[in-house]
């Protein structure tokens, strides 16, 4: 089959038997090769989907002798979104050319007083733009007046805490920007499931979007708003196919021609070529220029297809888990006003090497501008928490700033446990377990606390009281999530139409953004020495006891966490609430 002009290779077991354990997953860059990534022949793909006993990969060319043999397959790197990041930061740094942004010295930080220059108006068209702007129904005070305070300022910061709606309030934003008309407005993020939100509310609101990136990556159900299922809709595609055809054709008929009459088939294909040219460059432009708002990925905002086009209005949501060069990309569109929503108090960009690290790639742009003073417009009503969920994030990472916009009537303590206070569906379970390094020593596990997770689950599915797809499991360790993978495996299966289809085992930064009726959090290290690892960044914590809406359960070592001055101070919190389940420590 095919996906939007690109081939499907499907990948199985030579009997059709069950996969053995891999976690590919939707969207994932692969390398396929017979034997190794290396030194042959090899193939990109972007995996489609995944079965119990198959994966479908899309490919750009189809691997030659495909049914014979074997085939491997390995996860590939983005080598495109580091040539992006590398010439977003040459051209951020250069005056002259097509990239680049008015806003630089200000995103630099080299201004005198860079607070009074933010609030500036942005100068969009030749002229300075202030809006007067009425009530919105759908967005609270916060969110109101966070909108209103983008509107007029050419750079803003939005800062939306755990389930305080930063990408409703984000998406009304833009529509408030698209209906003044003052040109073309680039929304961005750093993943696809954070850009496809943010289409899918414009759509909802009944903005004209479009996306930019593989349709491969994108939501099924928004597949139609891609610029890929545009242009083949497009009333010039009948023409644009019947020249395709005529010079397939021509090039077949090649083989039999001879002198001039060679000659000059060449002459014709390659002014069909020209034609076909002109006539994807023009509708391309035709839907780009009817779009209100073009969405795409940080890194997919370089695509060449954008050609020079320029956006004076750019926002980036998720904007705290974007390294700097990643935001500059869709920045360095002649951006003239800047929207970046995040929370700096949650995860910071995922980066790998240490001296990255230690360079500053792990500071978002949005942080070194709030640590500028900067201020963040701050949204604060939360609807995903049971107030008692939100209570320690609130006073912790907050100041105390979060109100309930749900009541702890709204959010039940799901039967199938043995809350210690039914009307604080809070529980931490201590487990006197070992940690373990893995094979290779990057990782850790805890099979005590993962075979307590199970345990759980299966009391809390066998209430009835909520569904398998209403539980998030979440550790801060890949060995973990393989260990825990695997022992639910054995008990049952996690692929459609076994008996725990539909539960999801994620690492803690894996869940940023994310919400479950449930969460089961397994902190994994317990120790003598009272060492946590990175269990003790304050941000991970945070993301961790936010992600659940009506339970939150907690699964550890005690006398090791307690070393830690956040978690005791979490673990105090638990013990003064009556929160702490010892009666279900060794049942």
């Amino acid at each position: 089959g095919r996906f939007f002009g690109d081939p499907i290779v499907v990948f199985e077991q030579p009997d059709r038997s069950r996969m053995p354990s891999h976690r590919f997953g939707h969207g994932d860059i692969v390398l396929i090769s017979r034997t190794k990534p290396w030194g042959e022949k090899i193939y990109e793909g972007i995996v489609l989907d995944r079965g119990p006993t198959r994966i479908r990969v899309v490919v750009n060319e189809k691997p030659k002798d495909l049914k014979k043999g074997r085939w491997r397959i390995d996860r590939g790197a983005n080598r495109v979104a580091h040539d992006r990041m590398h010439d977003a930061l040459i051209s951020f740094h250069s005056s002259e050319g097509e990239g680049g942004t008015p806003l630089r010295d200000l995103l630099l930080g080299s201004l005198h007083d860079c607070a009074s220059s933010a609030e500036r108006p942005p100068e969009i068209k030749g002229k300075k733009k202030i809006y007067n702007l009425k009530k919105i129904d759908s967005l609270n005070d916060s969110q109101q007046h966070a909108v209103e305070v983008a509107m007029q300022r050419r750079l803003t910061l939005i800062q939306g805490p755990p389930g305080t709606g930063k990408t409703h309030t984000a998406v009304h934003l833009l529509k408030q920007l698209a209906d003044k008309g003052q040109g073309s407005i680039l929304a961005s993020a750093e993943s696809n499931v954070a850009v496809d939100n943010l289409l899918e509310g414009l759509l909802d609101l009944g903005v004209k979007a479009v996306r930019i990136g593989r349709p491969v990556k994108v939501r099924e159900n928004l597949r139609d708003a891609t610029l890929d299922a545009l242009l083949e809709n497009h009333p010039l595609q009948d023409e644009l196919n019947f020249i395709r055809d005529e010079n397939d054709e021509l090039r077949r008929g090649l083989s039999k021609l001879k002198g001039r009459e060679k000659g000059l088939a060449h002459k014709d294909i390659k002014q069909n070529f020209q034609e076909m040219r002109r006539l994807e460059s023009e509708m391309t432009a035709s839907v780009l220029d009817e779009a209100e708002v073009v969405c795409a990925t940080t890194i997919g905002s370089g695509h060449q297809i954008l050609g020079n086009r320029k956006f004076p209005i750019v926002l980036i949501d998720e904007a705290t888990q974007a390294s700097e060069p990643s935001a500059l990309v869709p920045i360095n569109r002649g951006c003239r006003q800047l929207i970046l929503v995040g929370d700096h108090k949650q995860l910071p960009p995922t980066v790998i090497s240490d001296t990255a690290e230690n360079g500053g790639l792990g500071q978002s742009l949005f942080e070194r501008l709030h640590k500028c003073e900067i201020p963040a417009q701050m949204l604060t009503t939360q609807y995903r928490m049971h107030p008692s969920i939100r209570e320690f994030p609130s006073a912790r990472f907050y100041e105390n700033q979060l109100e309930d916009g749900c009541t702890k009537e709204q959010r039940p303590a799901p039967a199938g446990l043995l809350w210690p206070d039914w009307d604080h569906p809070v529980a931490f379970i201590p487990v006197e377990g070992a940690e373990e390094l893995d094979e290779e020593g990057s990782s850790r596990s805890n099979f005590s606390e993962a075979a307590k997770v199970l345990s759980i689950v299966d009391g809390l599915l066998q209430m009835g009281d909520i569904q398998t797809n209403d539980i998030g499991i979440i550790t801060p360790y890949n060995g973990q999530v393989r260990v825990l993978s695997d022992l639910f495996e054995q008990a049952g299966g996690r692929e459609v139409g076994e008996k725990y289809s539909g539960l999801e085992i994620k690492s803690v930064d894996g869940y940023q953004g994310r919400e479950k009726e449930v969460i089961v959090f397994s902190t994994v290290r317990a120790n003598e020495n009272g060492q946590v690892g990175f269990l003790k960044d304050k941000r991970r914590l945070n993301v961790a006891l936010t992600r659940a809406k009506r339970g939150l359960i907690v699964i550890g070592h005690l006398a090791t966490l307690r070393q830690e001055p956040t978690w005791k101070s979490w673990l105090d919190w638990v013990e003064e609430s009556g929160c702490l389940a010892w009666h279900l420590s060794n049942d």
